[in-house]
């Protein structure tokens, strides 16, 4: 089934075309059911599957065929007598037929009618014991054909006859197609099968009685004895044909209650694992803002509740020129590197692929059989699909205000069991629930990136003052996410590391050039001015509307400078009041100062340095933070004699 963006307006259930199916297949098993699919452009699948809709227009072209075929101008109402027939298994006999007579069975149809018909609204009331009225007005908009009312009339006595085994009588008062507004029936039925023997029952009882009362005194004891055990063994006989008949009818009837409880249980099932899943995928988007995260546990929730071979989350890449991989399931690592080389180009006009013309036209594809679609696909998109041992496959566009973004696809490929218009409709809900999610997660990334872009400017303002201290928060930042990588630290607490570590110089903004380039050592004035820069770091930082994490970045990056032994500035803290993060930034910043060239000296060699750094473990820095930052060296190949230092430190 291919859907596009403009369809037209689907009022009829699959429900209805199965008993024209089945009455066909009896009645007229010369007849080709194909043949009068295909003219109505309907797929067997779409007619098993109870949740398909179909349009006038189909409905239309499939009665056409049909008086064409069978050369029957009155099949629509032979139709709908056959619509509680055994063999049809229709919706009218699963649900109406459960209950105890005809008149509870119409009453049933003013609701039931919706589940099979979307054209117009039925309203039943009682008249008496054995008739009612039904009022049939057609939706606006809506423009039934003549055969359609005939049908109905078919349906109504069916509902009667499974009951009395009697046609009843249909009174058309009114009627659309003779200028009426609405359509009318009144429906008068006998009474059921069993009352005409309950009453042959309890008559002959009665006779017996007053027989064998009367002719007591006329005939011999023995006649009479015999007569009366005659009558009572006829009586017993036609009150077990009559309890044998309730019991049958009684059967019949609990039978119909357990297909339907079984139906409904199956169906409540299904609409139960949807919900579950459409409930996850929320719960799965709601909690990331990567992607890449979001795609992959979309993937991983799909293979886990729904029954598919395989899935595929293909998304546009940035120039929108191709379908890129992005997440999957199911596939063998040759069909995913098939998937990753295969160009799904978006650029080629020509293109007859189903994951383009889905993404390009924003249409759904559901498809039970390749080879019913074989004549509109290209040579090599066909190739690709019997490479992968596509049998069956569904492919939703991924959208979002209107935009396309990507294609959802699943496919079967050992299952023989067929996807549903359910299953469409359900994956058609979760693509453009991740749709939105991509959209939002696309503009969290933008926001983030013109954020870091900012602060990669902000912290470039303040080394670039200095061509000496040119590229030192970079290097700072490298060292110290390189520390908390090895410290085990969440990747939002290195994200907040990364901020600090940028911006931890920041308020030297405020210390003037002269002493910022000074030539050689400083005065007790003038470093006592350097020193102030912790603190204005951390007044301009706090100016800033952080959120989350990244609310510890103003005291962070001030501390930057504070010593375990409480010698430092600008508050004096000890130990562990320093915050962790501006232990490590301290490391780092620690390094590339004395590894680096200054106004008033000479850069320190690389071993000289890890000396130092250890000489100041414990009273100054971090020892805990100093290893892992021997660590990162090492396994960045930074420093050859690491080794020797980290056995030392330990």
């Amino acid at each position: 089934m291919i859907d596009g963006p403009e369809s037209s307006e689907k009022l009829y259930n699959s429900r209805n075309i199965q008993v024209w199916v089945r009455f066909l297949e009896r009645k007229y098993p010369d007849v080709s059911i194909g043949r009068i699919l295909d003219h109505a452009g309907m797929k067997s699948y779409e007619v098993n599957d109870d949740g398909h809709w179909f349009t006038q227009t189909q409905i239309d072209r499939f009665y056409e065929k049909t008086v064409q075929l069978t050369r029957n101008l009155t099949i629509a109402r032979e139709a709908g007598r056959f619509a509680t027939a055994i063999e049809t298994k229709s919706l009218i006999r699963r649900y109406l037929l459960g209950f105890l007579g005809p008149q509870q069975a119409y009453s049933i149809l003013e609701k039931s009618s919706a589940l099979i018909t979307r054209s117009s609204v039925f309203k039943v009331r009682k008249i008496d014991s054995h008739s009612v009225e039904i009022v049939v007005s057609p939706l606006p908009g809506i423009k039934e054909k003549h055969y359609q009312c005939e049908n109905r009339m078919g349906i109504f006595e069916s509902i009667a006859l499974a009951f009395t085994h009697r046609l009843p009588k249909i009174d058309h008062s009114e009627c659309v197609f003779r200028g009426d507004t609405i359509c009318r029936y009144e429906v008068r039925w006998e009474a059921t099968s069993l009352v005409p023997i309950r009453k042959l029952r309890y008559g002959f009882a009665a006779v017996s009685v007053m027989f064998t009362a009367g002719s007591f005194p006329l005939i011999p004891q023995t006649g009479w004895l015999l007569l009366s055990l005659g009558l009572l063994s006829v009586n017993l006989i036609l009150t077990l044909l009559a309890k044998n008949r309730e019991r049958h009818h009684m059967m019949e009837t609990l039978d119909e209650l357990r297909q339907s409880t079984e139906e409904l249980a199956l169906q409540t099932r299904i609409n139960y694992n949807n919900t579950t899943v459409s409930h996850e995928v929320g719960e799965a988007i709601s909690k990331y803002t990567c992607i890449d995260d979001v795609l992959s546990n979309v993937a991983q929730i799909f293979e886990k509740l729904l029954n598919y071979d395989r899935g595929v989350i293909m998304l546009a890449n940035e120039d929108g020129s191709r379908l890129e991989f992005r997440a999957g399931f199911g596939y063998t690592r040759d069909h995913l590197s098939l998937l990753n080389e295969t160009g799904f180009h978006l650029d080629k006009k020509g293109s007859k692929g189903i994951f383009v013309l889905s993404y390009r036209e924003r249409r759904s594809f559901l498809v039970n059989d390749l080879n019913e679609i074989e004549k509109d696909l290209s040579a090599r998109s066909l190739a690709f699909a019997r490479s992968t041992g596509t049998r069956s496959f569904i492919c939703c566009p991924i959208v979002c205000e209107e935009e396309s973004l990507g294609i959802l696809a699943v496919d079967n490929v050992q299952s023989k069991q067929p996807l549903l218009s359910s299953d469409l409709n359900m994956l058609r809900g979760i693509a453009s629930v991740i749709g939105m999610s991509i959209k939002n997660a696309r503009l969290i990334e933008s926001r983030e990136e013109q954020f870091k872009s900012i602060i990669q400017v902000l912290a470039s303002s303040i080394d670039a003052r200095d061509n000496l201290t040119a590229g030192h928060s970079e290097k700072v930042t490298q060292y110290s996410i390189g520390i908390s990588r090895e410290l085990g630290l969440s990747k939002d607490f290195q994200e907040m590391i990364r901020i600090a570590a940028l911006l931890h110089d920041y308020g030297k903004i405020g210390v003037p050039d002269s002493i910022l380039k000074k030539q050689g050592g400083l005065t007790p004035v003038e470093y006592a001015v350097i020193k102030t820069h912790a603190a204005k770091t951390h007044g301009i930082l706090s100016q800033i509307a952080w959120d989350g994490i990244y609310t510890q970045v103003p005291r962070i990056a001030s501390s930057h400078h504070e010593r375990l032994d409480g010698e430092g500035y600008p508050k004096g803290l000890k130990g562990n009041e320093i915050p962790l993060g501006a232990r490590i930034i301290a490391v780092g910043d620690f390094y590339d100062a004395i590894t680096s060239q200054r106004h008033y000296r000479q850069p320190m060699l690389a071993d000289e340095a890890l000396e130092l750094l250890m000489k100041e473990a414990d009273h100054h820095l971090d020892r805990r933070v100093i290893m892992a930052f021997f660590m990162y060296l090492q396994k960045n190949n930074l420093v050859q004699r690491v080794p020797d230092f980290i056995k030392r430190l330990a």
